[in-house]
């Protein structure tokens, strides 16, 4: 199933007033994080699957990239980006990963911030991303942790009778597959898969794992934004760079 949430104009603009913040849970703890397993990025060919606005994508360039592609399915989400950042060797396209056609082994680099928890077929997408590198080609995404998809849509944190926090519950864990919950707007769905689930299926298609970052606020992210205490009692993101051999 392929669901276009941002292009719904009551989810994009409640999710347009969380970026906006600049102490908010990408800038403080994901984007940092998936920052640290970044190639080097010269003369590289790139593609960003979801690219949002065009941030990271524009970035790429900035590091003197040779082309970077970014893609979305959202025409929200594209047309901001084309508006925001204009260069010859930056395109951006409203295409969804499972219908853009990638010549095999045209690709120095694959990126993806936070979207490949949307993508149903799994192991699709990970063959078609193996195809797409070429040799030494790197991937680094991050997605929803699987402890915090598991029991999506259901009670997560566990309190006393004052509020206060017990523990993180746990549940469904083995059951992978769709979730349904309210983030913004109700019936957003994502897809619960298991760690092994992740990690084999990268290497089944021939790509190395290189890193695995479960991310921990720094002192002054916790600064920045208290809340960020609860990363200490459970990830909220999983982080990975693989290289195709």
């Amino acid at each position: 199933m392929k669901q276009n949430i941002y292009d719904n104009d009551t989810f994009f603009s409640k999710y347009q007033e969380i970026r906006a913040r600049e102490n908010n849970y990408n800038n403080l703890l994901e984007q940092p994080n998936f920052f640290r397993l970044l190639p080097t990025l010269k003369n590289k060919i790139v593609l960003d699957i979801g690219c949002g606005i065009g941030d990271f994508a524009a970035y790429c360039i900035s590091q003197d990239a040779k082309s970077v592609t970014g893609i979305d399915i959202s025409s929200n989400m594209i047309a901001n980006a084309k508006k925001l950042h204009i260069h010859e060797d930056l395109y951006f396209e409203q295409v969804a990963f499972e219908d853009m056609k990638v010549s095999n082994g045209t690709i120095d680099f694959i990126s993806s911030s936070l979207a490949f928890h949307y993508i149903a077929d799994f192991q699709l997408l990970i063959k078609e991303i193996s195809t797409a590198l070429c040799e030494g080609g790197i991937l680094v995404f991050s997605l929803e942790h699987p402890i915090e998809t598991a029991n999506m849509g259901k009670e997560n944190w566990i309190t006393n009778e004052e509020g206060n926090l017990l523990h993180f519950a746990v549940d469904n864990y083995q059951n992978e597959g769709l979730r349904t919950l309210n983030w913004l707007v109700d019936n957003v769905i994502m897809y619960h898969r298991t760690m092994s689930t992740i990690i084999n299926t990268l290497i089944e298609n021939g790509l190395q794992i290189e890193k695995i970052i479960e991310p921990i606020p720094t002192k002054e992210a916790l600064c920045d934004l208290p809340s960020l205490s609860k990363e200490f009692r459970r990830p909220s993101f999983l982080i990975i760079r693989a290289k195709k051999i």
